[in-house]
């Protein structure tokens, strides 16, 4: 437990940015592995596919900005999902 009050309050500051960024945190994962099921579903067209990997590339984009992950991060998370969307762009063709 903190022993003076400064403690105290960076262990409360603390406890609201941990909340804050396992929200942001739990939000892009969760666009993410709906852009890969979409992806990876052959009954969904590829303009939903690309819809989704769109809205993931934004949470991606705001989780960096706000500094919840790192650029890099989210720039190879993003490149990951372009290559996936891709890789099936082609094969359909």
């Amino acid at each position: 437990m903190p022993n003076n009050a400064s403690a105290e309050k960076r262990m409360r500051q603390e406890q609201k940015r941990r909340a804050h960024n396992r929200s942001v945190k739990s939000k892009v994962r969760t666009t993410i592995t709906k852009a890969r099921t979409s992806i990876a579903s052959d009954a969904v067209e590829f303009e939903a596919s690309q819809e989704a990997v769109r809205a993931a590339i934004s949470e991606l984009d705001r989780a960096a900005k706000k500094g919840v992950i790192h650029k890099n991060n989210a720039a190879r998370r993003k490149s990951r999902l372009m290559k996936q969307l891709n890789a099936t762009n082609v094969s359909e063709n």
